[in-house]
This record gives structure tokens, C-alpha cells and sequence, in this order.
């Protein structure tokens, strides 16, 4: 049974999908019309769109094997494209396979009107089916990780993740024939009220009462992962700062936390609440 679609592309009955793209796109190149000026380049280049458009749809290319040859009236495909100029091939081989063909280009004359199959001329990129959105997601999602409900489906975060990274979810794009694209999610981290982050650490204000700062103390701080009994030193300094190690920002990479750093804020209590002896006897003694 005659096959004539491979020789076409100048393959192998046997060829994987992978090498039919190889050899349509090192064809594609050579005839173009926009490159190839000589006479027949045009239609060389509308047969191997249009044999490229069978092979690479594993329905197509099924039903095409079974039947060879025989589905062009027992022509090989050459000469049933040039004896078919004067109407839209593209019609009659959706009505040979079923489905739509949109890759050959071609009105009816026959002249070249562009085509959907690529993204440009330049490199012969396949059409883009990845779908680019921005998404943001709340600051504790990225620091500790989540779940992010996009559309129809939720998306994990994964704990660590950067202000504008890009999140690649598989085979959620557009689909054209027998190929998916990826949803890619850049990522807005929204702003915390509580953190503030800066390479790898976090940073976060506390407030100290004056009597803990002047003599010391304990208080209790809430970080991301648990709560943490501090020790305050005497003569605490407005923004002195503490580390505690590793309850910061994890780093997708080395798996390494990085330290959260908490910065002190002396509250002064308001001169009304004082015990108006002690208000005097500081006065006296606090010195200048």
C-alpha cells in the first residue's frame, strides 16, 4: 500500500512524533516562499504543511495508515495537491479526515496568506500555547507554603517561594491537536503587616516595655512557626535587635531557614499613668 504522506516529509512509515516536527520544520525552512523564490517552492511548502497537519494528529495519522494512498483516490499526495489548485485543499482534506486544517496556509488561488501553525518566521517556533498570568498570594503562603485556588483547580505553593518567581503548572495552557501547554503564574507576594523580608531573613518590630528594657526581662513573641519565650537583657536599647535562628525564610534551593530578626520598640508609658511620686523622684534622678 502506498504511502506517499512520509515521503513527503522524507521520513520513515515508523517515524515518532518527534521526528516528524524535525523533519516538517527543516522543510518548512527550505520552501517557504517568503526564502525559497523558485517556481513550485509555494506548493511544495502547502504539501508540507498539509502532510505535516495529517502525520503529527495521531487520529489522522491512524486513519491514514490504514488506508494509504488510497484516501487521494489512489494518487500519491503530490499529485492530488496540484490536482486540486483551484479549490481549498484545506476543505477537502477536513472532509477526507474530519476536524479542521489551518496550517497550510493557503487560500483558495493558492497564494500564501500566512499561517497559524507558528508564532513567527523567525526559527520556526511552534505556536505558543502557554498561558502567562500574575497571581498574589498572601505572605504567609509564600513563606510556609499553601494552596492557591486558580479558576477550576487549586495549585500548590510551595513554602519559600520569591516575589516574581514563576510557578510552571503542566498541561493546563491551550491545546492545539495533540498538544498542551503549561500555565505559567508569576508570583506577587502581598505585603505583611507583621514581616518584612530581606535576603533570606525576616525582620519583625516588638514592642518592650520601658521597665523590662531598663532591667530586664522575658516576653513572649509570636513567630511564623511557634511562640518563643525572649530574654530580654538590661539596658535594651531602642532598635537593638534579637536573632532567633532559622525561623525565618527557607530557601527553595538548599533547603536551609534562614533567621528571623526582631527589632526593639521601647514603649514609654504616657507621663499621666506615672505615680506622680515616682514622676518626681525621676525628674530628680534620671539623669540629662
Amino acid at each position: 500500500m502506498n504511502k506517499s504522506l512520509y515521503d513527503t516529509l522524507g521520513i520513515s512509515q515508523n517515524a515518532s512524533s518527534d521526528e516528524i516536527k524535525k523533519a516538517y520544520r527543516r522543510l518548512a525552512r527550505k520552501y517557504h516562499p517568503d526564502i525559497n523564490k523558485e517556481k513550485g517552492a509555494e506548493e511544495k511548502f502547502k504539501e508540507i504543511n498539509a502532510a505535516y497537519e495529517i502525520l503529527s494528529d495521531e487520529q489522522k495519522r491512524a486513519q491514514y495508515d490504514q488506508f494509504g494512498d488510497s484516501m487521494f483516490g489512489g494518487q500519491n499526495f503530490s499529485d492530488f495537491t496540484r490536482s486540486n489548485q483551484n479549490v481549498n485543499l484545506d476543505d477537502i482534506l477536513a472532509s477526507i479526515f474530519g476536524g479542521g486544517f489551518g496550517k497550510s496556509g493557503f487560500s483558495n488561488s493558492g497564494s500564501f496568506s500566512g499561517f497559524s501553525g507558528f508564532s513567527g518566521f523567525s526559527g520556526f517556533e511552534e505556536m505558543d500555547l502557554d498561558i502567562r498570568e500574575n497571581i498574589t498570594i498572601p505572605f504567609e503562603s509564600a513563606l510556609l507554603g499553601g494552596s492557591y485556588h486558580y479558576k477550576t483547580f487549586d495549585i500548590k505553593i510551595p513554602a519559600g517561594i520569591k516575589n516574581n518567581e514563576t510557578l510552571r503548572i503542566k498541561n493546563k495552557g491551550k491545546k492545539s491537536q495533540n498538544r498542551t501547554g503549561d500555565l505559567l503564574l508569576r508570583v506577587n507576594i502581598a505585603p505583611s503587616s507583621e514581616y518584612e523580608m530581606r535576603d533570606g531573613h525576616l525582620y519583625k518590630n516588638i514592642d518592650i516595655p520601658l521597665k523590662i528594657a531598663l532591667f530586664g526581662g522575658k516576653i513572649k513573641v509570636k513567630t511564623p512557626y511557634k511562640e518563643v519565650s525572649l530574654t530580654i537583657p538590661k539596658n535594651t536599647k531602642n532598635n537593638q535587635k534579637f536573632r532567633l535562628k532559622e525561623h525565618g525564610i527557607k530557601d527553595r534551593k538548599t533547603a536551609k531557614i534562614g533567621d528571623l530578626y526582631l527589632i526593639a520598640n521601647i514603649i514609654l508609658p504616657p507621663c499621666d499613668k506615672i505615680d506622680s511620686q515616682l514622676a518626681q523622684l525621676m525628674k530628680e534622678k534620671l539623669p540629662d
